[in-house]
């Protein structure tokens, strides 16, 4: 299998061996950066993910205190630590990104599958520039964003779906959407036709599938969307879902377990992805 690619998920990589190695030793958090020169919670958010360790010194530190001697896998968790340290092709958006967003643009990038529900707007993945634009515009107003903020996330946008498109069979996405997100007219008539046109261009390729979930199919619905993201072992799946106090990520088995239940039904309860291009050039007629 590839190795996993970006910071980001290299940073995850470093995390989960350093969290097994201090475990095995076996050592708590506060043991093991007792005299060392960063505190609890900078080695809980390296082991999580959530931030680099700068140092090489103080990972070949934290080693030593684990019992690592073998020089070739130390060689090995500092060529990764390196790799965390480098910017990500997204890092020149992030003085505009939302909080979190550098992180989940971060995974998504390094992905190996996106599997995805939205029962909102169409999956950012996948829209047009005209559809994002006006989204954006439409909110300028209330969220009392600048214009800088609303062109640098379009260009952001656009990038991501770039990436998916490059990445071919790199990355795969299987999207679920429901037809009220493609019957909510975001622009105009004619915004939404071209979107649907680009959703049939891109299920073309071999690594995007999207289900549409009709308004007429009583079945199971989640009324927030959310993502699962799964990578190369042994990084584990993580979870992106948004709750009413904000976006949430989280990698534990129990929360996995649960959206990865919801998306199988959503995907039970839609049409066949041969249905899909079918399906909206009846919906470009009606429109």
């Amino acid at each position: 299998m590839a190795a996993p690619t970006g910071p980001t998920v290299r940073r995850m990589q470093l995390g989960g061996e350093l969290r097994r190695l201090r475990e095995k030793a076996p050592f708590t958090l506060a043991e093991a950066v007792d005299g060392l020169t960063f505190s609890i919670s900078k080695l809980y958010r390296v082991e999580n993910g959530l931030t680099a360790l700068k140092s090489a010194a103080d990972l070949r530190m934290l080693l030593e205190r684990y019992g690592v001697t073998d020089e070739e896998d130390i060689d090995f968790l500092v060529e990764i630590q390196r790799d965390s340290l480098n910017r990500g092709w997204w890092s020149q958006y992030r003085s505009n990104m939302p909080s979190g967003m550098a992180m989940y643009v971060g995974l998504e990038s390094g992905a190996r599958s996106i599997r995805a529900w939205q029962p909102n707007v169409v999956l950012g993945l996948i829209q047009t520039e005209r559809y994002a634009r006006k989204m954006f515009e439409a909110a300028k107003p209330v969220d009392e964003t600048n214009t800088e903020f609303v062109e640098r996330n379009i260009q952001l946008r656009m990038e991501r779906k770039d990436q998916l498109v490059r990445k071919g069979k790199g990355m795969e996405l299987w999207a679920v959407l429901d037809e009220a997100v493609l019957r909510r007219v975001i622009g105009s008539p004619d915004v939404m036709r071209e979107q649907y046109e680009e959703i049939i261009r891109l299920v073309q390729l071999d690594n995007v599938t999207v289900q549409i979930l009709p308004l007429s199919t009583a079945t199971y619905r989640s009324s927030a969307n959310f993502t699962l993201l799964d990578f190369e072992a042994p990084l584990p799946t993580v979870v992106q879902s948004d709750l009413p106090e904000g976006s949430n990520v989280s990698d534990k088995d129990t929360t996995i377990w649960a959206f990865s239940r919801k998306f199988d039904a959503l995907r039970a309860g839609a049409l066949a992805p041969s249905d899909t291009p079918a399906f909206l050039h009846r919906l470009a007629g009606e429109i």
